[in-house]
């Protein structure tokens, strides 16, 4: 089942059930005025699997583009695009700047990006031995196309140069920690205002698909630099929604400035999240223990066309993530302004991360096409399964309702922007 974190109107709790069975999708649940909240779209990693958040975000885009033209492009409406491995890559083409200094790719352009590169970037091998003895001694892949590709598509722009505030997690090996870029740090920390390929192909690098990627920075000022070792941020956070909140909570900590976003930092339950999956399959009941039980280091690497070891800890990264979320923005009751769409039920070749076949690409496209059909769901904090919410209509409304929010809330401001440059040309007048 498709599900959609999502609850509609702002409910208290001796209301709960009411709303459970007749929310308005779409509608705000915060008591914010348009203009007061901080929007974020959150994009999970998943390899090919990218055709399936590439096609929701361009039917949310195409229903912007209803309300204000054809102009209009993500990164015009979200204060934040956050993107793990598959996700950061997304997160790049929306809001690095072109050559006439609006967003690179529109969202109708990723999917083109994904059929016309993924058989390239993940090239279908014939199994064998000698494949098979290769497998065990380096990665599935060399990684010299989507490297390639990525460099020559960003060129020389740097995470500060982005449209809109990007926040990309990896993991440093070195270290054995996360490493987050943002341009939030990238505008205060020289050395981590890293050339934006450098940070997607770090972010792309699943550990025993492709290989782990090294470079280093350097603060012109000070003579010093920094080196990363790093690979897939999907090792820490698959679904890098609180990962994005967190940076933005604490920029506002930091410098409380009502002119970067219009809420205090005590005041965080003013977020609107869009959170997007690529798909997982926890509904399929994939392996048992008694199983697991006699794999050693070879099944859990490769079992049956998939990478047991990876995608668990994926799959756990996206969905405790999902279920945190969901049970922070209730008890800030503020629910219906967190926006979780994903499947948990693929299985087969659609469920892999690198299966780049024009069949298997179609599919997935229309995975994407059939969750946008598919009845909003909210997750059950107990038992991790995602249950439909009666009456909300299906996943495609819930989009349009937030589109209309996006619109209402960037109007709202540019609003109070030409009111307040209004004020300052009158005063500059009157002296």
């Amino acid at each position: 089942m498709a599900a959609a974190s999502y609850t509609g109107r702002r409910t208290c709790e001796s209301c709960t059930t009411r709303a459970m069975a007749g929310c308005v999708v779409g509608e705000p649940a915060s008591a914010s005025a348009p203009g007061q909240r901080v929007t974020v779209l959150s994009i999970d990693g998943g390899g090919i699997r990218g055709l399936i958040p590439g096609t929701i975000l361009a039917f949310l885009e195409a229903r912007l583009q209803e309300l204000d033209g054809p102009g209009a492009r993500l990164a015009d409406y979200f204060d934040c695009i956050a993107g793990t491995s598959t996700g950061g890559l997304i997160t790049a083409m929306l809001a690095a700047p072109g050559a006439d200094g609006r967003p690179l790719f529109a969202a109708r352009d990723i999917n083109r990006f994904y059929l016309d590169n993924g058989p390239r970037i993940f090239p279908q091998k014939r199994c064998g031995i000698t494949a098979a003895v290769a497998a065990l001694t380096r990665p599935r892949y060399n990684g010299k196309f989507l490297q390639s590709k990525i460099r020559r598509m960003l060129g020389e722009t740097r995470v500060c140069d982005t449209l809109t505030n990007v926040v990309i997690p990896t993991f440093d090996v070195r270290l054995l920690q996360p490493t987050i870029f943002s341009t939030y740090d990238a505008k205060s920390m020289p050395l981590k205002n890293a050339l934006l390929s450098d940070v997607c192909i770090s972010t792309s690098a699943a550990p025993t698909y492709l290989p782990a990627h090294c470079f280093q920075t350097s603060d012109e000022a000070t003579g010093k630099t920094r080196e990363f070792n790093l690979i897939d941020g999907g090792v820490a956070a698959n679904n890098p929604t609180m990962v994005a909140m967190t940076q933005i909570t604490k920029e506002m900590i930091a410098k409380d400035k009502e002119e970067l976003y219009p809420v205090k930092p005590a005041n965080c339950g003013k977020f609107l999240v869009l959170s997007i999956g690529t798909g997982s399959t926890s509904d399929q009941g994939m392996y048992t223990a008694r199983q697991c039980s006699r794999w050693g280091i070879v099944r859990w690497l490769r079992n049956k066309g998939m990478a047991p070891i990876i995608d668990i800890f994926m799959a756990a990264s996206s969905d405790l993530v999902d279920i945190h979320a969901a049970v922070m923005f209730q008890s800030l009751h503020s629910d219906g302004d967190y926006l979780r769409i994903q499947d948990n039920t693929l299985h087969g070749a659609v469920a892999t991360v690198d299966t780049a076949t024009k069949e298997n690409m179609r599919e997935l496209v229309g995975i994407g096409e059939r969750m946008l059909e598919q009845r909003v769901s909210r997750v059950n904090v107990e038992t991790g399964r995602y249950v439909e919410v009666p009456g909300a209509g299906s996943n495609g409304d819930a989009l349009r309702g937030f589109a209309r929010q996006l619109s209402e809330e960037r109007k709202a401001r540019l609003g109070r922007r030409s009111a307040a440059s209004g004020a300052e040309s009158n005063l500059s007048c009157k002296c």
